[in-house]
């Protein structure tokens, strides 16, 4: 592996986690003005055309007439667990809590990914595993104080349980996308060309299924693009180009102590202690289990 695709390596994935970094005050701007249906909607609509466009230049549309009926039923049931579900219950998430909170609430997936192997594939996980997951959950605990305010409302309980689900949720996905051999981009494309013909049919029995202002579609495009499109491309290509995956990988984790950084200077939010605190313990849990290797795989 040379020197240039090295470069270009950490060139994509610093992309692709200042993309990240960014959405979830891409979220909360544009929940200001739609709910989280609208944004879903026009999210969902401008991620397919840019997931198809980077299908036709890479010269894969034709691959598609390879498709079995299994591999579409396939994209179909993913669609609907991803991005319609597990979107509209983050959305929904990022509707009550702060951006500091919600975001890296969302983050709790590896761990889960963890805990389902054991059921679903038969995993046996060590002390030490189990260590770094403890010291990952003790970092939501603070994460979920929000500062002491999180019993002053109701929502706050609502929204923390909305947001550690949505790890849940992508789990599975994760997990049932483990085993495809179809190629990623062309499988994401077919995933949200099946949730945006969803939206579009289930929003003909809404007053108004797509955000009804300029600053809503931009949020929504933005979302789009940025959270649900090119940024996993440029997150592949990365992986692809990198000598080593897993310095690549432990790059995402930047992405929580960024979103601090978004969320105070943009959205205004007062960063509470026990979120800085709480995010050093979730990070330092999931990177934990990834260094123990074996049962992090």
């Amino acid at each position: 592996m040379n020197v240039k695709s090295a470069r270009k390596a950490y060139l994509f994935a610093l992309l692709a986690v200042l993309f990240w970094s960014t959405s979830p005050t891409a979220f909360k701007l544009g929940l200001r003005y739609m709910d989280t249906w609208q944004l879903l909607t026009g999210a969902s609509l401008s991620s397919t055309l840019v997931l198809g466009l980077l299908v036709v230049l890479r010269g894969k549309f034709r691959a598609l007439f390879s498709f079995s009926g299994k591999d579409f039923a396939f994209s179909l049931l993913m669609g609907l667990l991803n991005p319609l579900a597990y979107y509209l219950i983050l959305f929904r998430a990022y509707s009550i809590l702060p951006a500091q909170v919600a975001q890296p609430l969302n983050m709790i997936w590896p761990i889960v990914l963890v805990l389902l192997s054991i059921p679903i594939l038969g995993q046996r996980i060590s002390w030490l595993s189990m260590g770094a997951m403890l010291l990952s959950f003790s970092g939501v605990v603070l994460i979920s104080r929000m500062g002491g305010s999180v019993s002053q409302d109701p929502q706050n309980r609502l929204g923390i349980i909305l947001a550690l689900s949505t790890s849940v949720i992508w789990a599975f996905y994760f997990l049932y996308n483990t085993r495809d051999k179809q190629d990623p981009v062309i499988r994401l494309f077919l995933n949200f060309a099946f949730a945006s013909g969803f939206l579009l049919f289930a929003g003909i029995f809404r007053a108004q299924p797509f955000p009804g202002s300029l600053e809503g579609w931009l949020a929504a495009v933005y979302v789009g693009v940025f959270e649900m499109g090119i940024t996993f491309v440029l997150w592949l290509m990365a992986i692809r180009l990198a000598p080593r995956s897993d310095r690549i990988s432990n790059l995402v984790y930047l992405a929580p102590f960024l979103n601090l950084l978004f969320a105070s200077q943009v959205l205004g939010e007062k960063i509470y202690l026990s979120t800085v605190t709480g995010i050093i313990l979730l990070v330092a849990g999931i990177a934990g289990q990834n260094l123990l290797g074996k049962d992090a795989k």
